[in-house]
């Protein structure tokens, strides 16, 4: 039996029906139910899973089956309804407010560029922009671009076009002892999609997609489920950038093997 009332400002109504509950507690931040609600209501705030909004979520549970950890369960109380009209609003200001973080994190990339090692010794070379670190270091490392972290990387470097891209999980590098063949032929990008931002993170990858032809992506993450959001960005970002590349995914295990997903 559904008990509707209206609430303080007059308008929503609350219902008594089925909505997902998140045991903060439990909750390790890993992101899989982020991806799994097309609703897009649950997002991460301060490392753990959070509803957005009640009328978001339409109480199915289609999220719960991806929490490794079971901190994800239906409840029964009074919530706002489900409404299908504010859920597309929701997802449009989503992609909107994406869309709006890509442009002005472009912006000030064209303003200046990271400090750090790399940029400052990049400046100080009579060899000025992406173009210096287009050869490959040397005879025996398999890397064809430097630097390889996805915020120091330059959205209109040359080595970009026509490219087949390695998007890496930082951890990778040291437990697969195969790290080389994935490396050979591909220009690399790194990242943990558990303690990097992953707006600036989005906003670049998305920036360099957009601006380049890239032929391919390869997906190299380790088997911990935090460590599985590498994929969920690298698809946001060709979402955010209007096209549509051939996706492999790869899990390094503990063990230093790697399988195709």
């Amino acid at each position: 039996m559904n008990l509707i009332k209206r609430m303080a400002d007059g308008e929503r109504k609350l219902a008594l029906r089925k909505i997902i509950k998140i045991d903060e507690s439990l909750c390790n931040g890993c992101g899989n139910c982020i991806i799994a609600c097309s609703e897009g209501a649950i997002r991460l705030a301060n490392g753990k899973a959070r509803v957005v909004s009640d009328a978001f979520c339409d109480g199915l549970g289609a999220c719960i089956g991806e929490c490794p950890v079971g901190a994800l369960t239906i409840e029964v109380r009074e919530a706002e309804d489900f409404s299908e009209e504010t859920v597309k609003a929701h997802l449009s200001q989503s992609k909107i407010r994406q869309e709006e973080s890509v442009e002005m994190l472009s912006a000030a990339r064209k303003e200046s560029m990271p400090i750090s090692p790399c940029n400052a010794a990049l400046h100080r070379s009579s060899e000025e922009g992406p173009q210096r670190h287009m050869r490959r270091l040397g005879e025996s490392s398999q890397l064809s671009s430097w630097p390889i972290q996805m915020r120091l990387a330059h959205t209109d470097a040359p080595y970009f076009k026509d490219a087949s891209l390695l998007i890496a999980a930082d951890c990778s590098a040291f437990a697969a002892p195969s790290i080389s063949e994935f490396i050979k032929g591909r220009v690399v990008l790194i990242g943990c999609p558990k303690l990097d931002e992953n707006k600036p993170f989005l906003g670049k990858l998305t920036e360099i997609l957009r601006c380049n032809d890239i032929k391919d992506i390869t997906v190299l993450h380790m088997e911990v489920p935090c460590c599985s959001n590498l994929v969920r960005l690298v698809s946001q970002a060709m979402r955010a950038s209007g096209k549509s590349i051939p996706l492999q995914q790869f899990v390094c295990m503990i063990d230093g093997s790697a399988k195709k997903e």
